[in-house]
């Protein structure tokens, strides 16, 4: 049986944090009305998007300890077709042996339980696309202690923020159920990524000299890409490029619809949007966000939003769906930042 590695109990616990209300009759309560909010919002969304969603999805409140666990286990399922791959040509190489493999995987495992130890106090909700068991998923999580805890905090109407949260991961559900081919080409991509991952002979030379280069330009030593940039190779930003411009787009597209159809029917909308727009430039989590590549994350819904709006207003927004036409129109980075060239490429 392998060790769960240094990020686990106690200390994944201190990570995460408790809330006093976790372990109450609150949370059963929050289960029974975000299965009643996610089929009110599940009517809506395919008007306000263009895109079919189909039924309705599987809801589930859970604590932060369980949304680690459940992103620690579909994660591992994920990547494990390309890990084996990646594996095999170490092996066929000479590089490293079965022992070696092992304590690659659990010293990973453990880093990733550190990172998502800290997300799992700001983590609202979760489309599930792969389910804790390895198979396909259709079901949108909820954070209770982290919903609650904000609704507290700011005094934010419960059903309205419940509502408004439900809003942006039914909008991701109907982005992998209404766009046919949207499941696989992620999934492509991850295994893509993965695959890419062998080690570079020399790659630590070129680390230290992209350092020293840095620093004599005045350049940060470590960008939005965190640590990873730093190590990846040229193939692997590839693959990280396309992540980074779908992940745009899907978010970005998220957040607009959030935003919009939450105007429609919430009174509080623009004070929510607010608050939590403010919440991402946390200055306390800055500095964690650029070590570990997630400030690439909080730039993907700003870059996003941009270009969803930037299309809308140059072409409307049902022209907006275009994107989701198949693997072919969507945009890339230089486009998510530029919409002006992904407009005159699809336009």
């Amino acid at each position: 049986m392998t060790s769960p590695g240094p990020f686990s109990g106690r200390l994944l616990g201190r990570i995460a944090g408790t809330y006093p209300l976790a372990d109450t009759y609150h949370l059963a309560a929050l289960q029974d009305e975000m299965e009643r909010i996610t089929l009110e919002v599940s009517s809506i969304v395919p008007d306000a998007t263009g895109l079919s969603l189909p039924g309705a999805p599987s809801t589930v409140v859970i604590d932060r300890a369980t949304w680690i666990e459940r992103n620690v286990k579909a994660f591992s399922h994920l990547t494990e077709p390309a890990r084996v791959q990646l594996e095999e040509r170490m092996r066929d190489s000479g590089i490293g042996g079965q022992g070696a493999s092992a304590f690659a995987a659990r010293v990973m495992q453990s880093e990733t339980r550190a990172v998502l130890g800290v997300l799992s106090r700001r983590v609202l909700g979760q489309y599930e696309l792969v389910l804790p068991t390895g198979e396909s998923g259709d079901v949108v999580a909820f954070v209770g202690p982290n919903i609650m805890q904000l609704e507290r905090a700011h005094q934010f109407r419960p059903s309205e923020f419940r509502f408004w949260v439900a809003l942006h991961e039914l909008t991701h559900r109907a982005q992998f159920q209404g766009v046919p081919w949207m499941r696989d080409y992620f999934l492509s991509l991850v295994h893509e990524l993965v695959e890419s991952s062998r080690p570079e002979p020399g790659r630590l030379g070129k680390v230290l000299d992209e350092i020293n280069q840095r620093r004599s330009t005045g350049a940060p030593l470590i960008d939005e890409r965190g640590i990873f940039g730093l190590f990846a190779t040229p193939e692997q930003n590839v693959v990280v490029d396309k992540v980074q411009a779908l992940m745009s787009l899907l978010e970005g597209h998220g957040h607009v619809v959030m935003d919009r159809v939450g105007a429609e029917h919430l009174k509080s909308q623009d004070r929510m949007s607010q608050i939590l727009k403010g919440r991402r430039q946390d200055k306390r989590t800055a500095a964690f966000f650029r070590l570990t590549g997630l400030e690439m994350k909080l730039k993907q819904y700003k870059m996003g939003e941009r270009f969803v709006l930037a299309v809308e207003r140059e072409a409307g927004w049902s022209f907006v769906s275009t994107a989701f036409r198949g693997a072919s129109s969507l945009p890339t980075l230089a486009e998510i930042e530029e919409p002006a060239r992904w407009l005159e490429r699809v336009g």
